[in-house]
């Protein structure tokens, strides 16, 4: 497959370097073009559903993880003043045993840093930083892509562009019809602290590095689970805020996050007073629109089909997108133009139902009234068994479908 010219990708996050290992291990040379003049990652924790951590094995990233991850034992809802435990969902070895991967937390860097290393290690993957794609050019044997360094441009050739240049796409563009991002009207705040900390620690069971917990009211809801081995608990809440721009960290006046939490919990009060320092991330999502030109550029992850993080399925989808292209070529013996477009409309519907999922979360999760009533009615009566039940469409997913 080398012999045609190597694939092309911008972007050397989560979705770019999982794309570059899945296509490396089908026979396909990689290059891959990174803005940044180092590589690095922002931000903070992760949720690797079995779907995405499936992938991962395939790639052989999944064994780098494990000195870094926490496989949680559960993931707890919790409501009310006194957030209460309502209902819970087993993971740990349940969910590897029923969906044949592990569910795995993990600091964002930590992810990324496994990614790299396996990549590094990759014979058929070049990783070119401080590099920005400044143009384009498409002819019969491939694409050409001018390629600014420091000023000096340069030009490679290729036969296939993965733009995986994230939520503010530059190269969004290069796809006819393709979705725009805006605003959604969501900020996430963000701050982790130490799982042996005098907060955590006093907080007890409501901070348990052993779940994933999330904390559900009216106007908020915020997600708490270990990081780092387990030394920091990841802490976001999710809430209508303002637009801080293009920023995944912006300092900004925490003030309402806080009268929020406190008006909740007593207990989400504190965590938010004493938590920190918050940063605010707004969230922004790409509207409908093609994913690929059925030629040779395609976009994958958050610069494809950015959305709300309410299904926690983020990092997951952009997994999955890289594996699930990989296979495509392979199925369509490297032809783009067979096997784009089939890429695209089986990661469209699958994409679409987890955006479903993520908005009916959203609505239930800050329900209030009789339908949160109704809400907590439902999730008692439902069985451990029943509650995983759910999942399988989402956590049971494999390349291919």
């Amino acid at each position: 497959m080398t012999r045609h010219g190597p694939i092309l990708i911008a972007g050397a996050g989560i979705a770019g370097l999982t794309a570059a290992l899945a296509l490396a291990r089908g026979g396909h040379a990689v290059r891959v073009f990174e803005r940044a003049p180092e590589l690095s990652e922002v931000g903070a924790g992760l949720q690797l559903s079995p779907n995405a951590t499936r992938v991962l094995a395939a790639v052989g990233v999944t064994g780098r993880l494990l000195s870094a991850a926490t496989a949680p034992d559960a993931v707890v809802l919790r409501r009310g003043q006194a957030m209460r435990e309502l209902t819970r969902v087993p993971l740990g070895a349940k969910a590897e045993a029923r969906w044949g991967a592990p569910y795995l937390v993990i600091h964002r860097a930590d992810l990324h840093g496994a990614l790299t290393a396996a990549a590094a290690q990759q014979p058929l993957i070049e990783i070119v930083t401080g590099a920005t794609v400044a143009d384009f050019a498409s002819h019969p044997r491939g694409l050409t892509l001018s390629v600014d360094r420091d000023g000096r441009v340069e030009e490679t050739v290729g036969r296939m562009l993965v733009a995986a240049d994230g939520v503010w796409s530059r190269l969004r563009g290069l796809v006819p019809g393709a979705g725009t991002s805006a605003f959604t009207g969501h900020v996430a705040w963000r701050a982790t602290i130490p799982a042996d900390g005098d907060l955590a620690r006093s907080l007890g069971d409501l901070l348990s590095p052993a779940h994933v917990t999330a904390f559900m009211a009216p106007e908020v809801h915020l997600v708490a689970y270990p990081i780092s081995a387990g030394r920091r608990i990841n802490l976001v809440g999710l809430m209508t805020g303002e637009d801080y721009g293009q920023k995944w960290a912006a300092s900004a006046d925490p003030s309402p996050f806080i009268a929020v939490m406190d008006k909740a919990s007593p207990a989400l009060g504190r965590m938010a007073r004493e938590a920190g320092p918050w940063v605010a991330w707004a969230l922004h999502a790409v509207g409908p629109g093609a994913w690929q030109d059925g030629k040779k550029v395609v976009l994958i992850g958050d610069a494809a089909h950015a959305t709300t993080p309410f299904a926690a399925q983020g990092a997951a989808m952009a997994i999955e997108d890289a594996g699930a292209l990989a296979h495509a070529l392979s199925e369509a013996k490297g032809d783009t133009a067979e096997a784009l477009p089939r890429w695209e409309a089986a990661r469209k519907a699958r994409v679409a139902r987890v955006v479903r999922r993520g908005a009916f979360n959203h609505f239930t999760w800050h329900a209030r009234g009789p339908i949160a009533l109704g809400r907590d009615v439902v999730l008692k009566l439902r069985k451990p068994e029943q509650l995983m039940a759910d999942f399988d469409w989402l956590y049971g997913w494999r390349v291919g479908e």
